[in-house]
Order: C-alpha cells, then structure tokens, then sequence
C-alpha cells in the first residue's frame, strides 16, 4: 500500500495468511483463530448441555450471524434467513412462484454461477421458459442493454450475479432492477462474490431478494448461506420450500399447518446447520466490524497495482479493467494456466483455476500488497522457464 496499512491489523488473526500467501478469498475465505475457540464452544456445549443447548443457545446462533450479515449488506433487522447452500436459499423464494400462465420466463445469463442456474434449468419442463442472455463479444462481460432488452412483461424471475465468477465483471444490479419492477419481475441477486468485499446497496437499488454467503469474503466457512427478502416483498410471499422452523411458534408442533413467521425467518425450512454458524460467526462478526468500504478501498488499490504489473509482464487479464466494474479478483489467463496454478500450490501460493477465466487471485483485506505482486511475478516466472511443464497430462484435482 501506499502509506502504512491500517487493515494490516487483522492479519494476525488469520493464521493460513501467515504460513501462505493466501490469495483465494473469492473461493474460501481464511479462518480466524477465534474459529477454533467457537468450534470448541459448540463441543463442549453439546457434550456438558445435550439437548438443553438448543435453549441455551442453539437456536438463536442463526439469528446472531443472520444480524451481523444484515449489518455488512445494510439491510434492516430480521430480513436475513440462515440456509445451508445457495442452491437451497434459491429454492425458498423460487418456491414462492409458479410458472404457469403466460408470465412464466426466466432471464438470466450465461455467466451465472452454475448451480443457480441449474436449478431454474430443472422447471424447464414445468413451465418455465428460460432466457439465456450471452456473454458481450469480450467474453467477460454482459451487455447491460441485452439483458434489459430481455426482461419483459412476461418475466417471471431475474435471477442473476451481482459479481460475476469468472471474470469478476460487476454488473448493474440498480438498472437490472427499475427495469423488473417497471414490468413486474422479480429479481433474485446472487451476491456471493461481493458481499464482504463490494459495497451493496439493496434497499437503495430497490432489489427484492438476494442470496449471498459466508463461505468466501466474510471467513464464514461452509454451510452459511443467506436469503434476504424486501419486507415490503415478503408480507406477499408464501414459500412452498419451507418447513418447521418457519412457523410463527415453532416449537409448539402445530399439525393445523404452516402460519408464517413475519419477519425474514418466514424464509426458513428444517433444523438450523447449527456447527456451522458457530464456525461461521467469528468471520462474520471481523467483517462486520472492518466495514465493506474500507475493504473495497485496500482491494481496489492492490488490484490496480496487479493489473499494472501484469501490463508490465504482458500477462492477459480476463476481468475488468474500469475499478467501477470490476469486483474483488483478478483473472489472469495463461498458456497451460491450470498447471500453472497447480505450481504455486506447490509453493503455498494459494489460488485457483477456472475454464474460460484463468488464475484467479484475490487480494483481501489481510493479504500485503508485496505477496499479491509477487504472485503475478511468480505466473511470469513459471511460464519462463516451462515449470509447468511436469503437471501437464496429469488427471485435474478439485479446487
């Protein structure tokens, strides 16, 4: 950085960050060592507690981090439901909705994240008519004019991200959004790549759901995903998708069926991942506390620099260049740069490969600006000196 790093503060609390150069918060964030203190809470509760945990705690752990969460998307209290994956956060709203009538289409892009999409591509046969919108000639980027052009009056659903995966192109949530309400669609924001790291304004832009998790910019781990719901939205919606832990007073059993809860636990289903909220909690809760504008600042800053650096290197960058619509990481795409990556693991320069995007590398708020420069120094050196050639051939791993 340019002057002394006040972020750099926090570094100490992530051990990985100390051991590797950790570049790989898009895909999972590094644990605080206060993760393991909490994990250890949740242990000794159940064994000393039993099944008097769930009073004495258990099951408001998912109201606590569900309200640290509000605090870094800048929602209102109690619009946040806890939900194990993505894919189970997008069925609750989608369960609101049919697909019958002549108000049945799905738009979104070809560069979603896959998962969501899949699950829209399953009522195909059920009604749906989906929309693909393509990727812009560049490959990297949705045409916003396109998009809008697609969302008509008879849209169903919006869903789409925010930050897209690959690239890490940010797309035009607010315009996306006027343009669904003036012909009465709904969209379902996907901001998993940027919550923790691009500054959303939901309520501002008028969004009607979103879903987002803990898993990579807010050091939650796996199992904290999250549906936020517009209250204003909400009081209209019965979910289909739901469960037990949905009704007003749960835990009196009803067998007279399902009376929804008012607030964003309407959204709910079965039994909260409750290991992994106390997992999840101390990431969050750092988060929260640093604020998601003193993060993107640092961000945009180091990425600038990796970019320039990359310039100097003649390395390709496959995301945005305008830091207006480009989100928190950085792909560079190399000849063989799936073994490429698997060279800098080798070496604890941690980061992935993606098809059709390249390395993956992002900086957060706990990484030096000398370890994300380095990297793009080490891609340059691989590729010099034909490292990678020993991992060419081999079978591809996971990661």
């Amino acid at each position: 950085m340019t002057t002394e790093d006040p972020l750099l503060r926090w570094r100490s609390e992530f051990p990985i960050v100390e051991r590797t150069k950790y570049l790989i918060s898009n895909s999972l964030g590094a644990m605080p060592s206060s993760t393991r203190d909490s994990m250890q809470r949740y242990v000794d509760e159940w064994d000393s507690r039993g099944v008097r945990a769930w009073a004495e705690g258990w099951w408001n752990k998912q109201f606590e981090i569900a309200g640290d969460l509000e605090r870094i998307l800048g929602v209102d209290s109690g619009t946040v439901s806890m939900h194990q994956n993505v894919a189970m956060a997008t069925e609750a709203i989608r369960s609101c909705f049919s697909f019958e009538g002549s108000r049945n289409r799905v738009v979104y892009t070809d560069l979603n994240f896959p998962s969501v999409t899949y699950l829209y591509e399953a009522f195909a046969g059920h009604g749906a008519e989906i929309v693909r919108v393509p990727a812009a000639a560049d490959g990297i980027t949705v045409d916003l004019q396109q998009l809008l052009d697609a969302i008509d009056e008879r849209t169903c659903l919006v869903p789409i991200s925010h930050v897209l995966f690959r690239s890490g192109f940010i797309q035009d949530a607010e315009a996306v959004v006027k343009r669904a309400r003036e012909v009465g669609a709904f969209v379902i924001l996907d901001v998993y790549q940027s919550v923790g790291a691009v500054p959303l304004k939901l309520k501002d832009w008028g969004v009607h759901a979103a879903v987002g998790g803990a898993l990579k910019y807010c050091c939650g781990g796996p199992g904290n995903c999250f549906l936020y719901v517009d209250p204003d939205e909400r009081a209209k919606l019965k979910p289909r998708f739901t469960g037990w832990a949905a009704h007003k007073n749960p835990f009196a059993f009803s067998a007279d069926g399902q009376d929804y809860r008012e607030d964003g636990g309407r959204f709910l289903n079965g039994t909260p991942n409750v290991p992994a909220q106390y997992a999840g909690a101390e990431g969050v809760k750092i988060v929260a506390d640093i604020g998601v504008e003193a993060i993107r600042a640092k961000s945009v800053e180091v990425s600038t620099k990796m970019i320039e650096r990359c310039d100097q290197l003649g390395l390709e960058i496959q995301s945005p260049r305008d830091v207006e619509v480009r989100g928190n990481h950085l792909s560079i795409d190399v000849p063989h740069g799936y073994e490429v990556c698997q060279v800098l693991l080798e070496e604890d320069v941690v980061c992935d490969y993606r098809p059709s995007a390249g390395i993956r590398l992002s900086p957060h708020f706990y990484n030096t600006l000398e370890e994300s420069l380095g990297a793009v120094d080490r891609i340059a050196e691989i590729l010099e000196h034909r490292e990678y050639e020993r991992f060419v051939g081999q079978e591809r791993r996971p990661g």
